[in-house]
Protein backbone atom coordinates (compact mmCIF):
# COMPACT_ATOMS: atom_id res chain seq x y z
CA UNK A 1 0.00 0.00 0.00
CA UNK A 2 1.11 3.87 -1.27
CA UNK A 3 2.41 5.83 1.67
CA UNK A 4 0.38 8.89 1.30
CA UNK A 5 2.39 10.66 3.80
CA UNK A 6 4.79 11.39 0.87
CA UNK A 7 3.97 14.33 -0.90
CA UNK A 8 5.05 12.76 -4.45
CA UNK A 9 2.99 9.69 -3.80
CA UNK A 10 -0.06 11.70 -2.91
CA UNK A 11 0.49 13.57 -6.58
CA UNK A 12 1.04 10.68 -8.38
CA UNK A 13 -2.28 9.68 -6.71
CA UNK A 14 -4.41 12.46 -7.78
CA UNK A 15 -3.21 11.99 -11.39
CA UNK A 16 -4.33 8.38 -11.70
CA UNK A 17 -7.50 9.32 -9.84
CA UNK A 18 -7.90 11.56 -12.66
CA UNK A 19 -6.80 9.44 -15.57
CA UNK A 20 -9.34 6.55 -14.47
CA UNK A 21 -11.97 9.04 -13.84
CA UNK A 22 -11.32 9.92 -17.56
CA UNK A 23 -10.16 13.59 -16.33
CA UNK A 24 -7.18 12.59 -18.92
CA UNK A 25 -7.49 10.43 -21.41
CA UNK A 26 -5.10 8.59 -23.81
CA UNK A 27 -2.55 10.66 -25.68
CA UNK A 28 -3.72 13.39 -23.34
CA UNK A 29 -0.51 15.35 -22.85
CA UNK A 30 0.87 16.24 -19.28
CA UNK A 31 1.79 19.62 -18.44
CA UNK A 32 5.64 19.70 -18.53
CA UNK A 33 7.30 19.44 -14.94
CA UNK A 34 8.40 23.14 -14.79
CA UNK A 35 4.70 24.46 -15.27
CA UNK A 36 3.53 21.90 -12.52
CA UNK A 37 5.83 23.57 -10.13
CA UNK A 38 5.18 26.97 -11.12
CA UNK A 39 1.25 26.06 -10.73
CA UNK A 40 2.04 24.05 -7.43
CA UNK A 41 4.62 25.17 -5.57
CA UNK A 42 5.80 21.65 -5.28
CA UNK A 43 9.72 21.32 -6.38
CA UNK A 44 10.93 19.47 -9.23
CA UNK A 45 12.39 16.94 -7.35
CA UNK A 46 8.80 15.90 -6.28
CA UNK A 47 7.26 16.21 -9.67
CA UNK A 48 9.97 13.92 -11.04
CA UNK A 49 9.44 11.82 -8.66
CA UNK A 50 5.25 11.77 -8.62
CA UNK A 51 5.41 11.64 -12.77
CA UNK A 52 8.01 8.51 -12.51
CA UNK A 53 5.93 6.77 -9.97
CA UNK A 54 3.01 7.26 -12.57
CA UNK A 55 5.09 5.28 -15.17
CA UNK A 56 6.08 2.63 -12.94
CA UNK A 57 2.55 1.78 -13.02
CA UNK A 58 2.12 1.67 -16.61
CA UNK A 59 -0.70 5.14 -16.56
CA UNK A 60 1.65 7.10 -18.39
CA UNK A 61 5.00 7.43 -20.49
CA UNK A 62 7.60 9.41 -21.71
CA UNK A 63 8.45 10.53 -25.38
CA UNK A 64 11.97 12.03 -25.69
CA UNK A 65 12.02 15.83 -26.05
CA UNK A 66 8.08 15.76 -26.27
CA UNK A 67 7.01 15.46 -22.45
CA UNK A 68 5.06 12.68 -20.57
CA UNK A 69 1.50 11.09 -22.38
CA UNK A 70 -1.23 9.07 -20.69
CA UNK A 71 -0.31 5.65 -22.51
CA UNK A 72 -2.56 2.72 -24.15
CA UNK A 73 -1.96 0.55 -21.67
CA UNK A 74 -3.71 2.75 -19.06
CA UNK A 75 -7.02 2.45 -21.02
CA UNK A 76 -6.99 -1.91 -21.04
CA UNK A 77 -7.47 -4.26 -18.84
CA UNK A 78 -4.63 -6.74 -19.34
CA UNK A 79 -5.31 -10.60 -18.78
CA UNK A 80 -2.78 -11.95 -16.68
CA UNK A 81 -1.31 -15.29 -17.65
CA UNK A 82 -2.71 -17.90 -15.52
CA UNK A 83 -1.35 -19.30 -12.34
CA UNK A 84 0.50 -22.48 -12.74
CA UNK A 85 -0.89 -25.79 -11.45
CA UNK A 86 1.93 -28.05 -11.03
CA UNK A 87 1.39 -32.21 -9.81
CA UNK A 88 2.51 -32.66 -6.81
CA UNK A 89 4.89 -35.39 -8.19
CA UNK A 90 8.64 -35.15 -8.06
CA UNK A 91 8.81 -35.21 -12.00
CA UNK A 92 12.25 -34.96 -14.44
CA UNK A 93 11.06 -34.10 -17.70
CA UNK A 94 14.40 -33.49 -19.96
CA UNK A 95 14.73 -30.06 -21.26
CA UNK A 96 18.63 -29.85 -21.86
CA UNK A 97 18.17 -29.94 -25.78
CA UNK A 98 16.15 -27.27 -25.68
CA UNK A 99 18.30 -25.09 -23.46
CA UNK A 100 21.14 -25.65 -25.59
CA UNK A 101 19.53 -24.65 -28.78
CA UNK A 102 18.09 -21.23 -27.25
CA UNK A 103 21.24 -20.26 -25.29
CA UNK A 104 23.63 -21.80 -27.65
CA UNK A 105 24.42 -18.59 -29.93
CA UNK A 106 23.67 -16.06 -27.63
CA UNK A 107 26.71 -13.88 -28.73
CA UNK A 108 25.26 -13.55 -32.52
CA UNK A 109 25.06 -10.11 -32.94
CA UNK A 110 22.96 -10.57 -35.91
CA UNK A 111 19.97 -12.38 -33.98
CA UNK A 112 17.52 -9.71 -32.01
CA UNK A 113 18.58 -12.07 -28.46
CA UNK A 114 14.67 -11.30 -26.60
CA UNK A 115 15.14 -14.30 -24.86
CA UNK A 116 18.73 -13.05 -22.56
CA UNK A 117 18.17 -12.39 -18.91
CA UNK A 118 20.60 -9.69 -18.31
CA UNK A 119 21.17 -6.35 -19.84
CA UNK A 120 22.70 -4.98 -22.82
CA UNK A 121 25.77 -3.68 -22.96
CA UNK A 122 24.73 -0.25 -24.11
CA UNK A 123 22.92 -0.20 -20.55
CA UNK A 124 25.98 -0.36 -18.98
CA UNK A 125 28.70 1.92 -17.65
CA UNK A 126 31.83 0.48 -19.32
CA UNK A 127 33.60 3.49 -19.71
CA UNK A 128 33.39 4.53 -15.48
CA UNK A 129 33.74 0.64 -14.89
CA UNK A 130 37.26 0.44 -17.08
CA UNK A 131 38.50 3.24 -15.19
CA UNK A 132 37.99 1.60 -11.96
CA UNK A 133 39.23 -1.89 -13.06
CA UNK A 134 42.82 0.43 -13.84
CA UNK A 135 42.48 1.84 -10.41
CA UNK A 136 41.88 -1.50 -8.69
CA UNK A 137 45.03 -2.96 -10.69
CA UNK A 138 46.99 0.01 -9.08
CA UNK A 139 45.68 -0.20 -5.51
CA UNK A 140 45.75 -4.52 -4.63
CA UNK A 141 48.64 -5.78 -3.40
CA UNK A 142 50.41 -7.95 -6.66
CA UNK A 143 48.27 -6.00 -9.08
CA UNK A 144 45.70 -8.15 -8.07
CA UNK A 145 46.31 -11.56 -9.12
CA UNK A 146 47.04 -13.30 -5.39
CA UNK A 147 44.21 -14.90 -3.91
CA UNK A 148 42.12 -12.82 -1.50
CA UNK A 149 40.77 -14.18 1.84
CA UNK A 150 38.00 -17.00 1.76
CA UNK A 151 35.40 -14.84 3.41
CA UNK A 152 35.95 -12.51 0.70
CA UNK A 153 36.81 -8.77 -0.12
CA UNK A 154 36.36 -6.80 2.98
CA UNK A 155 35.94 -3.67 1.03
CA UNK A 156 33.14 -5.24 -0.85
CA UNK A 157 31.61 -6.76 1.93
CA UNK A 158 31.43 -3.48 3.72
CA UNK A 159 29.80 -2.07 1.16
CA UNK A 160 26.95 -4.59 0.48
CA UNK A 161 26.34 -4.61 4.14
CA UNK A 162 25.36 -1.03 4.02
CA UNK A 163 23.49 -1.72 0.71
CA UNK A 164 21.89 -3.91 2.65
CA UNK A 165 19.57 -1.18 4.53
CA UNK A 166 17.73 -0.06 1.25
CA UNK A 167 15.72 -3.39 1.89
CA UNK A 168 15.69 -2.47 5.91
CA UNK A 169 18.39 -5.14 6.61
CA UNK A 170 21.02 -4.36 9.15
CA UNK A 171 23.98 -6.64 7.68
CA UNK A 172 27.79 -6.21 8.51
CA UNK A 173 30.32 -7.15 6.85
CA UNK A 174 31.14 -10.88 8.97
CA UNK A 175 27.60 -11.44 7.49
CA UNK A 176 28.33 -11.63 4.04
CA UNK A 177 30.17 -14.16 1.92
CA UNK A 178 31.50 -13.39 -1.31
CA UNK A 179 30.87 -15.63 -4.70
CA UNK A 180 31.66 -15.97 -8.28
CA UNK A 181 27.89 -14.71 -8.67
CA UNK A 182 24.44 -15.45 -7.75
CA UNK A 183 24.06 -18.79 -9.09
CA UNK A 184 27.19 -19.88 -7.11
CA UNK A 185 25.81 -18.28 -4.06
CA UNK A 186 22.97 -21.05 -4.46
CA UNK A 187 25.21 -23.60 -5.41
CA UNK A 188 26.92 -23.37 -2.07
CA UNK A 189 24.03 -23.39 0.04
CA UNK A 190 22.34 -26.24 -1.86
CA UNK A 191 25.09 -28.39 -1.35
CA UNK A 192 25.90 -27.42 1.99
CA UNK A 193 21.54 -27.82 3.23
CA UNK A 194 20.94 -30.52 1.12
CA UNK A 195 22.47 -34.25 -0.02
CA UNK A 196 21.23 -36.40 -3.20
CA UNK A 197 18.00 -37.83 -3.09
CA UNK A 198 16.39 -35.03 -0.99
CA UNK A 199 13.70 -32.46 -2.09
CA UNK A 200 13.35 -29.09 -2.37
CA UNK A 201 10.38 -27.17 -3.32
CA UNK A 202 10.55 -24.23 -5.37
CA UNK A 203 8.36 -21.82 -7.76
CA UNK A 204 6.88 -22.97 -11.09
CA UNK A 205 7.71 -21.33 -13.36
CA UNK A 206 11.42 -21.15 -12.20
CA UNK A 207 14.54 -19.92 -13.46
CA UNK A 208 15.60 -23.11 -16.07
CA UNK A 209 19.28 -22.57 -14.62
CA UNK A 210 18.18 -23.29 -10.79
CA UNK A 211 16.15 -26.66 -12.13
CA UNK A 212 19.45 -27.39 -13.72
CA UNK A 213 21.73 -27.08 -10.81
CA UNK A 214 19.06 -28.87 -8.68
CA UNK A 215 19.16 -31.76 -10.95
CA UNK A 216 22.83 -32.26 -11.24
CA UNK A 217 23.15 -32.42 -7.31
CA UNK A 218 20.81 -35.40 -7.56
CA UNK A 219 18.08 -33.49 -5.91
CA UNK A 220 14.04 -33.67 -6.05
CA UNK A 221 12.10 -30.88 -7.49
CA UNK A 222 8.89 -30.44 -5.89
CA UNK A 223 7.57 -27.35 -8.18
CA UNK A 224 4.03 -25.41 -6.58
CA UNK A 225 1.52 -23.73 -7.44
CA UNK A 226 2.25 -20.29 -8.28
CA UNK A 227 0.62 -16.67 -8.70
CA UNK A 228 2.24 -14.62 -11.91
CA UNK A 229 1.56 -11.18 -10.07
CA UNK A 230 2.15 -12.15 -6.35
CA UNK A 231 4.28 -15.08 -6.44
CA UNK A 232 4.37 -18.89 -5.06
CA UNK A 233 0.92 -19.59 -3.07
CA UNK A 234 1.25 -20.23 0.53
CA UNK A 235 -1.19 -22.48 1.00
CA UNK A 236 1.04 -24.65 -0.93
CA UNK A 237 4.21 -24.45 0.54
CA UNK A 238 2.36 -24.95 4.02
CA UNK A 239 0.90 -28.18 2.80
CA UNK A 240 4.50 -28.91 1.16
CA UNK A 241 6.67 -28.64 4.51
CA UNK A 242 4.25 -30.19 6.94
CA UNK A 243 3.80 -33.08 5.31
CA UNK A 244 6.67 -34.02 3.35
CA UNK A 245 10.58 -34.03 4.09
CA UNK A 246 11.64 -31.02 2.84
CA UNK A 247 15.35 -29.87 2.61
CA UNK A 248 15.01 -26.18 1.91
CA UNK A 249 13.09 -23.82 -0.41
CA UNK A 250 14.05 -21.70 -3.03
CA UNK A 251 12.39 -18.84 -4.38
CA UNK A 252 12.67 -15.20 -5.48
CA UNK A 253 10.47 -13.14 -3.80
CA UNK A 254 11.42 -10.12 -6.12
CA UNK A 255 10.31 -9.61 -10.10
CA UNK A 256 11.09 -13.57 -10.45
CA UNK A 257 12.26 -15.41 -13.66
CA UNK A 258 11.18 -15.81 -15.60
CA UNK A 259 6.98 -14.65 -14.39
CA UNK A 260 8.03 -11.16 -13.37
CA UNK A 261 6.08 -11.81 -10.13
CA UNK A 262 6.70 -10.04 -6.44
CA UNK A 263 5.66 -11.26 -3.35
CA UNK A 264 3.63 -9.05 -1.02
CA UNK A 265 5.22 -7.82 2.15
CA UNK A 266 2.88 -10.25 4.54
CA UNK A 267 3.15 -13.26 2.21
CA UNK A 268 7.54 -13.08 2.58
CA UNK A 269 6.69 -12.30 6.29
CA UNK A 270 4.42 -15.92 6.22
CA UNK A 271 7.02 -17.52 3.94
CA UNK A 272 9.20 -16.87 6.58
CA UNK A 273 7.20 -17.62 9.61
CA UNK A 274 6.40 -21.17 8.02
CA UNK A 275 10.76 -22.01 7.26
CA UNK A 276 10.64 -21.16 11.12
CA UNK A 277 8.09 -23.11 12.47
CA UNK A 278 8.87 -25.93 10.55
CA UNK A 279 12.72 -25.35 10.52
CA UNK A 280 13.84 -25.80 6.76
CA UNK A 281 15.88 -22.90 5.42
CA UNK A 282 14.85 -20.66 3.11
CA UNK A 283 17.15 -19.82 0.30
CA UNK A 284 16.56 -16.45 -1.23
CA UNK A 285 17.52 -15.30 -4.56
CA UNK A 286 17.11 -11.35 -4.51
CA UNK A 287 18.96 -10.57 -7.66
CA UNK A 288 16.31 -8.53 -9.15
CA UNK A 289 15.93 -6.55 -6.21
CA UNK A 290 17.57 -3.26 -6.86
CA UNK A 291 15.34 -3.25 -10.23
CA UNK A 292 12.23 -1.69 -9.17
CA UNK A 293 10.02 0.26 -10.68
CA UNK A 294 8.18 1.95 -8.02
CA UNK A 295 9.24 4.59 -5.50
CA UNK A 296 11.28 2.70 -3.15
CA UNK A 297 12.88 -0.53 -2.93
CA UNK A 298 10.82 -3.33 -2.22
CA UNK A 299 11.75 -5.72 0.58
CA UNK A 300 12.63 -8.68 0.60
CA UNK A 301 12.35 -12.67 3.09
CA UNK A 302 15.73 -11.42 4.58
CA UNK A 303 14.28 -8.52 6.06
CA UNK A 304 11.90 -10.11 8.04
CA UNK A 305 14.57 -12.89 9.24
CA UNK A 306 15.08 -13.07 12.95
CA UNK A 307 16.37 -16.48 13.31
CA UNK A 308 18.85 -16.76 10.19
CA UNK A 309 17.06 -19.17 8.10
CA UNK A 310 17.21 -17.39 5.45
CA UNK A 311 20.43 -17.65 2.80
CA UNK A 312 19.87 -14.06 0.78
CA UNK A 313 21.63 -14.67 -2.84
CA UNK A 314 22.77 -12.16 -5.04
CA UNK A 315 24.51 -10.23 -7.22
CA UNK A 316 25.25 -7.28 -9.46
CA UNK A 317 25.40 -9.58 -12.90
CA UNK A 318 21.58 -7.97 -14.10
CA UNK A 319 22.24 -4.74 -13.07
CA UNK A 320 26.33 -3.39 -12.98
CA UNK A 321 28.56 -6.20 -14.80
CA UNK A 322 27.41 -9.83 -15.76
CA UNK A 323 30.95 -11.06 -16.50
CA UNK A 324 32.92 -9.44 -13.79
CA UNK A 325 31.04 -12.72 -12.17
CA UNK A 326 30.70 -10.85 -8.55
CA UNK A 327 27.72 -12.46 -6.20
CA UNK A 328 27.32 -12.87 -2.33
CA UNK A 329 25.37 -14.60 -0.15
CA UNK A 330 23.90 -13.82 3.73
CA UNK A 331 24.00 -17.30 5.15
CA UNK A 332 22.79 -16.30 8.65
CA UNK A 333 22.72 -19.11 11.28
CA UNK A 334 24.99 -21.70 8.09
CA UNK A 335 27.78 -19.27 7.64
CA UNK A 336 30.10 -21.46 9.58
CA UNK A 337 28.88 -23.92 7.42
CA UNK A 338 28.54 -22.32 3.89
CA UNK A 339 32.38 -21.00 4.44
CA UNK A 340 33.36 -24.40 4.84
CA UNK A 341 32.04 -25.25 1.40
CA UNK A 342 33.36 -22.29 -0.42
CA UNK A 343 36.60 -23.36 0.68
CA UNK A 344 35.73 -26.90 -1.01
CA UNK A 345 34.87 -25.66 -4.09
CA UNK A 346 35.63 -22.03 -4.57
CA UNK A 347 38.38 -20.88 -2.53
CA UNK A 348 38.66 -17.28 -3.43
CA UNK A 349 35.95 -15.13 -5.57
CA UNK A 350 37.69 -12.93 -8.31
CA UNK A 351 40.00 -10.52 -6.85
CA UNK A 352 39.93 -7.63 -8.95
CA UNK A 353 36.77 -7.69 -10.45
CA UNK A 354 35.53 -7.71 -6.90
CA UNK A 355 37.58 -4.70 -5.78
CA UNK A 356 36.04 -2.47 -8.56
CA UNK A 357 32.14 -3.32 -7.89
CA UNK A 358 33.09 -2.53 -3.95
CA UNK A 359 34.73 0.77 -5.31
CA UNK A 360 31.88 1.38 -7.50
CA UNK A 361 29.49 0.88 -4.61
CA UNK A 362 31.40 3.23 -2.07
CA UNK A 363 31.46 5.78 -3.86
CA UNK A 364 27.83 5.98 -4.69
CA UNK A 365 28.31 5.30 -8.86
CA UNK A 366 26.02 1.94 -8.37
CA UNK A 367 22.97 4.27 -7.02
CA UNK A 368 23.62 6.53 -9.96
CA UNK A 369 23.67 3.87 -12.33
CA UNK A 370 20.88 2.10 -10.84
CA UNK A 371 18.26 5.42 -11.50
CA UNK A 372 19.38 5.60 -14.64
CA UNK A 373 18.99 2.05 -15.61
CA UNK A 374 15.42 1.45 -13.71
CA UNK A 375 14.19 4.29 -15.84
CA UNK A 376 14.93 2.72 -18.84
CA UNK A 377 13.53 -0.51 -18.23
CA UNK A 378 10.44 0.58 -16.81
CA UNK A 379 10.15 2.58 -20.54
CA UNK A 380 11.02 -0.31 -22.22
CA UNK A 381 8.58 -2.86 -20.42
CA UNK A 382 6.15 -0.38 -21.44
CA UNK A 383 6.73 -0.25 -24.84
CA UNK A 384 7.25 -4.14 -24.73
CA UNK A 385 3.64 -4.44 -23.25
CA UNK A 386 1.98 -1.78 -25.55
CA UNK A 387 3.80 -3.68 -28.66
CA UNK A 388 2.83 -7.33 -27.48
CA UNK A 389 -1.15 -6.32 -26.99
CA UNK A 390 -1.50 -4.59 -30.30
CA UNK A 391 0.66 -7.08 -32.72
CA UNK A 392 -0.26 -10.26 -31.03
CA UNK A 393 -3.23 -12.35 -31.16
CA UNK A 394 -6.90 -11.56 -29.48
CA UNK A 395 -6.66 -13.12 -26.12
CA UNK A 396 -3.09 -13.13 -25.49
CA UNK A 397 -2.33 -12.96 -21.90
CA UNK A 398 0.73 -10.55 -20.57
CA UNK A 399 2.53 -10.13 -17.41
CA UNK A 400 2.78 -6.39 -16.07
CA UNK A 401 5.72 -6.66 -13.73
CA UNK A 402 6.41 -3.66 -11.21
CA UNK A 403 10.78 -4.44 -11.71
CA UNK A 404 13.03 -6.81 -13.40
CA UNK A 405 13.71 -7.95 -17.13
CA UNK A 406 11.02 -10.17 -17.71
CA UNK A 407 7.97 -10.36 -19.59
CA UNK A 408 5.81 -13.60 -18.91
CA UNK A 409 3.08 -14.36 -21.91
CA UNK A 410 0.85 -17.20 -22.22
CA UNK A 411 -0.43 -17.79 -25.51
CA UNK A 412 -3.87 -19.91 -27.07
CA UNK A 413 -3.30 -23.67 -25.76
CA UNK A 414 -2.98 -24.80 -29.47
CA UNK A 415 0.63 -22.84 -30.10
CA UNK A 416 3.79 -24.78 -28.93
CA UNK A 417 6.28 -21.65 -28.38
CA UNK A 418 9.35 -24.86 -28.41
CA UNK A 419 8.00 -25.18 -31.98
CA UNK A 420 7.26 -21.35 -33.02
CA UNK A 421 10.65 -20.42 -31.17
CA UNK A 422 12.35 -21.97 -34.76
CA UNK A 423 10.08 -20.28 -37.09
CA UNK A 424 10.93 -16.97 -34.92
CA UNK A 425 14.73 -18.09 -35.24
CA UNK A 426 14.09 -18.31 -39.06
CA UNK A 427 13.70 -14.38 -38.76
CA UNK A 428 16.42 -14.10 -36.50
CA UNK A 429 14.95 -13.44 -33.36
CA UNK A 430 15.38 -15.62 -30.30
CA UNK A 431 12.70 -16.66 -27.60
CA UNK A 432 13.05 -18.31 -24.51
CA UNK A 433 10.37 -20.87 -24.96
CA UNK A 434 8.37 -21.59 -21.58
CA UNK A 435 8.73 -24.99 -21.28
CA UNK A 436 12.13 -24.73 -20.31
CA UNK A 437 10.97 -23.03 -17.13
CA UNK A 438 9.97 -26.39 -15.32
CA UNK A 439 10.35 -29.86 -15.14
CA UNK A 440 6.88 -30.98 -15.25
CA UNK A 441 4.38 -30.73 -18.91
CA UNK A 442 3.28 -27.00 -18.63
CA UNK A 443 4.15 -23.66 -20.31
CA UNK A 444 4.15 -25.11 -23.88
CA UNK A 445 2.07 -21.97 -24.90
CA UNK A 446 4.25 -19.39 -22.97
CA UNK A 447 7.25 -17.64 -23.59
CA UNK A 448 9.70 -15.12 -21.98
CA UNK A 449 10.62 -12.36 -23.24
CA UNK A 450 13.35 -9.93 -21.84
CA UNK A 451 12.95 -6.45 -22.16
CA UNK A 452 16.85 -5.48 -21.48
CA UNK A 453 17.68 -4.23 -24.92
CA UNK A 454 17.67 -0.53 -25.93
CA UNK A 455 14.53 0.49 -27.47
CA UNK A 456 14.78 1.27 -31.08
CA UNK A 457 12.42 1.12 -34.00
CA UNK A 458 14.06 -2.41 -35.38
CA UNK A 459 13.28 -3.70 -31.61
CA UNK A 460 9.90 -2.73 -31.98
CA UNK A 461 9.36 -4.33 -35.31
CA UNK A 462 10.65 -7.88 -34.79
CA UNK A 463 8.10 -7.63 -31.98
CA UNK A 464 5.28 -7.11 -34.17
CA UNK A 465 7.30 -9.54 -36.53
CA UNK A 466 6.83 -12.72 -33.30
CA UNK A 467 2.91 -11.37 -33.16
CA UNK A 468 2.96 -11.68 -37.85
CA UNK A 469 4.20 -15.17 -37.03
CA UNK A 470 1.81 -16.02 -34.26
CA UNK A 471 -1.30 -15.22 -36.14
CA UNK A 472 -0.05 -17.27 -39.17
CA UNK A 473 1.28 -20.29 -37.15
Amino acid sequence: MKNSNYLYLQFADRIEKQIKSGVLNVGDKLPSIREVCSETGYSMSTVSKAYYEVESRSLIESRPQSGYYVSNTSARVIAEPSSSSPVSKCLNIDREDLIDQVYGNMTDKNITMLSLGFPSNELLPIAKLNKGMIQAMRSLPNSGTSYEEVQGNPNLRREIARWSFTWGGSLTEEDIITTPGCTSAISHCLMTLTKPGDTIIIESPAYFGLLQLSKSLGLYIMELPTNMTTGIELDAVKKAISTKKVKACVLMSNFSNPSGSMMPVEHKKEIVRLMEFYNVPLIEDDIHGDLYFGSSRPTNCKTYDESGIVLCCSSVSKTLAPGYRVGWVSPGKFKKEILRNKIYHTLSSPTITHEVVGDFLKNGRYENHLRKIRQILNHNCNNYINTVLESFPTGTKVSQPQGGFFLWIELDKKIDTADFYHLAMKHHISIAPGRIFSFQDQFSNCMRLSFGLPWTNELRQSIQTLGRLLHSY
